[in-house]
């Protein structure tokens, strides 16, 4: 072994020896009466002991698990060094969205799943969990934008070439702000009141802060991107009239995946039962930011509420609903909590909240008195066979019915992309699933109109849109250079 392999190893030892550092976080006693977020964050002090964990692995498992390839050893190592305003520029070379990442990613099986330091034996057997990546990255994000803000980059010269982006969540803004950068004129189209997509409808005050988007926001008018909202792409205005009369030169859907899904049971047409966006932004967002029809009060105090979904959705529907001072809550899953796809973590502060979780069960029919929702049949499950995603299928018990009062219900069970793109747009093809057909290169059967994020892979990830946005960005410059 040479000197410096040596001196690696020992200091990998030390690197090692150093304690996890806990990130303050509010207790469960007092966030249910705020709408703050859970964790309050790393000091500059503590977020540098917290990033000397890391041992700087050659082959870096944790940036090949990320979705973006952010280069986190080398962002770790500016911010141990004391500088992280540089460690929050490294993360920028690959993320659009590295505060909000930080938040709202799964690094367990990301990042941090990969982690090598949680695999490490110590002496004496001991184990520790792997370097908090997803924290420090929000910490080094958000102490660049309270301590001066996001500086805007160096801008290409205007080429004349005009983008229009459908869709104002994490593909779209990715899109928009890497090809304004190549100096292409970009318009975002929101069909919601306000910019931000599934980042403003779909992910709670207690997650992430909404001054967090709306500062990524500001940032990207200032750098010229305008955004138009109330505006429904397929009805309001139609891709073709996009390219022939408004004379954008190439088109971004981004739209998502935002239709809830639906049980098809009886009595899934009361009052009372809601699909998880609505229950979500009615009890998070104020009415100026709804459509119309969604700002009638909605009123959970004192009532019984039941989630029906695993997922993360269900998760911030259930803790929305501890927010707004429901009597009991309760999430319903088919499977068990070893099946659910959800970050562990939010279970636990579920729990920790006051949330009842119901395995093995489902809700088969609903029923109302004077037209609003008040019971839920149930019926008990038990895992059989592997399904075609290889969880164990779950079958029902005969005999195991029963009745569940309740005043308040949220259908958490899945998302699917709308149909309307596909209807009015000639020539654009989708899969059976009704996700967009793209090739390598992100382009649609639709030339000149090009597609990634939720509506082309399914209800995913922030992270996973926002690496489509990044891509189909190169890709649309290029096919805008092409046309010369």
């Amino acid at each position: 072994m040479t000197t410096e392999q040596l001196n690696t190893s020992h200091d990998n030892l030390r690197r090692l020896t150093i304690p996890v550092q806990p990130v303050p976080k509010q207790k469960p006693a007092e966030r249910v009466h705020n709408w703050d977020e859970a964790f309050l964050g790393y000091s500059l002090e503590t977020a540098i002991i917290e990033a000397e964990r890391c041992i700087h692995c050659p082959t870096a498992p944790c940036q090949e698990a990320c979705p973006t390839g952010n280069d986190i050893p080398a962002a770790l190592i500016l911010l141990e060094e004391g500088d992280p305003f540089a460690a929050a520029a490294k993360f920028r070379e690959t993320s659009n969205l590295p505060d909000m990442c930080g938040r709202l990613c799964p690094q367990e099986s990301l990042c941090e799943g990969s982690c090598v330091v949680g695999f490490a034996i110590r002496p004496g057997g001991i184990k520790q969990p792997p370097v908090a990546i997803g924290k420090l990255e929000a910490f080094i994000a958000d102490y660049e934008r309270r301590n001066g803000g996001v500086a805007i980059p160096p801008m290409a010269p205007s080429t004349g070439r005009k983008v229009a982006i459908i869709g104002s969540g994490p593909a779209g803004l990715a899109v928009a702000e890497e090809l304004t950068k190549q100096g292409h004129s970009c318009t975002v189209f929101e069909s919601w009141p306000v910019p931000g997509g599934i980042l403003l409808y779909g992910i709670p005050n207690f997650k992430m802060r909404k001054e967090i988007l709306q500062d990524k926001l500001e940032y990207l008018e200032r750098m010229g991107i305008e955004f138009l909202c109330n505006t429904v792409i397929g009805k309001d205005v139609t891709v073709d009239e996009l390219i022939r009369e408004r004379g954008y030169d190439a088109v971004f859907l981004g739209t998502g995946a935002p239709v809830g899904g639906q049980m098809r049971i009886e009595g899934e047409e009361l009052a009372n039962i809601y699909q998880a966006t609505e229950f979500l932004v009615r009890g998070n967002l104020e009415p100026e930011q709804l459509p119309e029809n969604m700002r009638e009060p909605m009123d959970c105090a004192d009532k019984d509420v039941l989630v029906v979904g695993g997922g993360d959705t269900s998760m911030d529907c259930v803790r929305t609903a501890i927010r707004l001072d429901a009597k009991s809550v309760a999430c319903m899953y088919r499977r068990t909590e070893a099946e659910q796809k959800g970050r562990e973590e939010e279970r636990k502060h579920a729990r920790e909240e006051g949330v009842e979780f119901m395995y093995l069960t489902i809700p088969t029919r609903f029923t109302g008195e004077n037209g609003r929702v008040a019971a839920a049949e149930c019926e008990r499950m038990r895992l059989g066979e592997p399904d075609e995603s290889g969880r164990r299928r779950p079958e029902p018990i005969p005999g195991s019915e029963f009745a569940l009062q309740v005043d308040i219900v949220v259908l958490a069970i899945g998302y699917s992309p709308d149909e309307l793109m596909e209807k009015t747009t000639p020539g654009l093809r989708t899969t059976p699933w009704k996700t967009v057909r793209v090739d390598e290169d992100y382009a649609t059967t639709r030339p000149g109109v090009f597609a990634g994020g939720d509506n082309v892979n399914g209800a995913d990830l922030v992270v996973t849109a926002m690496a489509d946005g990044r891509r189909a960005s190169e890709a649309i410059n290029r096919y805008l250079e092409s046309l010369g």
